[in-house]
C-alpha cells in the first residue's frame, strides 16, 4: 500500500479525532450505511485533492465504504493534520499522501501521485487535481467519467475552463449547492476563521477595528462572527451589490486604503491575487495583523512585503513579524494561507457533514449520469441539496410543515387572483 505521511505512529491520535468528529456527522454516517450496501463504486479508483482533516477522513471512509479505492493527497499544504492521515493509512487501509508544511515540490509531487491511480472520478477543493490534468496529465483523461469541486475558487478556474471550451469531463459544482455555500462557507469559514486568528495570535477581538476584505458567503461569516465578539467591522468590496448589502447589514463601509489607515484585523476573503499590497502595507499601524481566509495564499502580496522589510522573524507559531524600514511592523498569520486550517482545525464536523454529503453524493450522481453528463460545470441536483437538508433537520430532532394538496396546487396556478 503507497503512502507517504509524517509519522505513522499518530495512527491511534488520529482515530480518535475521526472518531471525535464522525459523531456529528449523522448525514454522513447515514450515507456511508447506503454506500456500503449498495457499493456504487465498486472497482473504481477515486482521487482527492482536499484538506486532510478529521471531516476529510469521514468523506474518504465513506467512499471506501462504496467500494472505492480511495487516494488522498492534501489541497493547501499547511493544512493536513498528520495524525489523521496516519490513522487513515494505518486503521483505514486508504492511500494519504500528505504532510503538514510540505513544499511546493512535495505537494504536487503528491498530487501526481493520487493522479498515478488512474481515478475515474476526482474529488477537488481548489481545482488543482483538474488543472495538472488537464495540462500534464492528459493521458488520464480517457479513465475520468466525472468530478466534484468543494470550493468558490476551483469553481471560478473550472468555469474559466469550460468557458474556453477546454474542460473535458464534467464537474458538479458542490460549491453551488446551498446546504454548502450558505452553512460551510458562512458558519464554517465565519467560526474557524476567527478561532485560527485567536489561536495564532492571542489577541483580543473585542474593541479592534476588524476588516473583511471581500463580502460574499465568507465574508459575511467572518464578518457575522468578529461582530458577535465585539469587534468594530469594516467591510471592502468592488461589487456595489454585496457592497450595498454591508451597509444595510450594519458594517462600515470603505475603501481599502482608506480601511488600512486605521485597521488592527485584516482577514482577505475575495479569491483575487494582492487584495492587500504595498499602497496597503504602508498606509498600515505598526503592529497590525493581516491573514487571509481565501483558498489560495495569493491574495495577501506577500514578496511585496518581504521587499519593503528589512527584517521578518517567527514571533509566534504562525506569525512571522515583518519590520517595515520605517521601523513598523506587520504581522502576516499562517504565511498567507488558509488561517482557519492552517493555525486551526478548520471548520467544525456539524457543517462539513452537509458539505461532504454533497460530495459524496454528488460523486454518486457522476458516476450513475455518466452518459447523459456534457463536458460543463454543473450544479448539485437540487433533490440532492433539499435531501442533505432533510436529512440534517431530522438528525437535529427538527419536524417542518409540509405543504397541503391545496397549497401546492395554489402555487401552481394562476388563475386564482386576489
Amino acid at each position: 500500500m503507497k503512502y507517504d505521511v509524517k509519522d505513522i505512529n499518530l495512527a491511534k491520535k488520529g482515530g480518535l479525532r475521526i472518531e471525535w468528529a464522525k459523531e456529528y456527522m449523522p448525514v454522513m454516517r447515514l450515507t456511508e450505511e447506503k454506500f456500503k450496501k449498495e457499493k456504487p463504486f465498486k472497482g473504481m479508483a477515486i482521487s482527492c485533492c482536499l484538506h486532510v482533516t478529521t471531516e476529510t477522513a469521514a468523506l474518504a471512509t465513506c467512499l471506501k465504504a462504496g467500494g472505492a479505492k480511495v487516494f488522498l493527497c492534501a489541497s493547501n499544504p499547511l493544512s493536513t493534520q498528520d495524525d489523521v492521515a496516519a490513522s487513515l493509512v494505518k486503521e483505514h487501509k486508504i492511500s494519504v499522501f500528505a504532510i503538514k508544511g510540505e513544499d511546493k515540490k512535495t505537494y504536487y509531487k503528491h498530487l501526481n501521485m493520487v493522479l498515478d491511480e488512474k481515478p475515474c472520478v476526482t474529488i477537488d477543493d481548489g481545482a488543482d487535481l483538474v488543472s495538472v490534468i488537464h495540462s500534464k496529465r492528459r493521458n488520464l483523461l480517457s479513465d475520468i467519467v466525472g468530478g466534484t469541486e468543494e470550493t468558490t475558487t476551483g469553481v471560478i478556474r473550472l468555469r474559466s475552463l469550460e468557458k474556453a471550451g477546454k474542460l473535458m469531463y464534467p464537474i458538479i459544482s458542490v460549491n453551488d449547492a446551498d446546504t454548502k455555500h450558505l452553512f460551510d462557507n458562512r458558519y464554517g469559514t465565519g467560526q474557524s476563521t476567527i478561532d485560527g486568528v485567536i489561536r495564532a495570535t492571542n489577541r483580543l477581538i473585542a474593541g479592534s477595528s476588524f476588516v473583511v476584505c471581500g463580502y460574499g458567503w465568507c465574508g459575511r461569516g467572518v464578518a457575522m462572527r468578529a461582530r458577535g465578539l465585539g469587534a468594530n467591522i469594516t467591510v471592502c468590496e468592488v461589487e456595489p451589490v454585496k457592497a450595498l448589502e454591508a451597509v444595510m447589514d450594519g458594517y462600515t463601509v470603505v475603501s481599502l486604503k482608506q480601511a488600512a489607515k486605521y485597521g488592527d484585523i485584516f482577514i482577505t476573503a475575495t479569491g483575487d491575487i494582492n487584495v492587500l499590497d504595498r499602497e496597503h502595507f504602508k498606509l498600515m499601524k505598526d503592529g497590525v495583523i493581516i491573514a487571509n481566509t481565501g483558498h489560495f495564499n495569493v491574495e495577501i502580496n506577500i514578496p511585496i512585503l518581504k521587499k519593503m522589510s528589512k527584517k521578518v522573524r517567527i514571533v509566534r507559531e504562525f506569525v512571522q513579524e515583518f519590520t517595515l524600514r520605517n521601523g513598523k511592523r506587520i504581522n502576516l498569520l499562517a504565511e498567507g494561507r488558509l488561517v482557519n486550517l492552517a493555525a486551526a482545525e478548520g471548520h467544525p464536523a456539524h457543517v462539513m457533514d452537509m458539505s461532504f454529503a454533497n460530495q459524496a453524493l454528488s460523486a454518486l450522481f457522476v458516476v450513475q449520469n455518466k452518459e447523459k453528463l456534457d463536458r460543463k460545470v454543473y450544479s448539485v441536483p437540487e433533490e440532492i441539496d433539499k435531501e442533505i437538508a432533510r436529512l440534517k433537520l431530522k438528525s437535529m430532532g427538527i419536524k417542518i410543515d409540509t405543504l397541503t394538496r391545496e397549497q401546492e396546487e395554489y402555487l401552481r396556478s394562476w388563475e386564482m387572483g386576489t
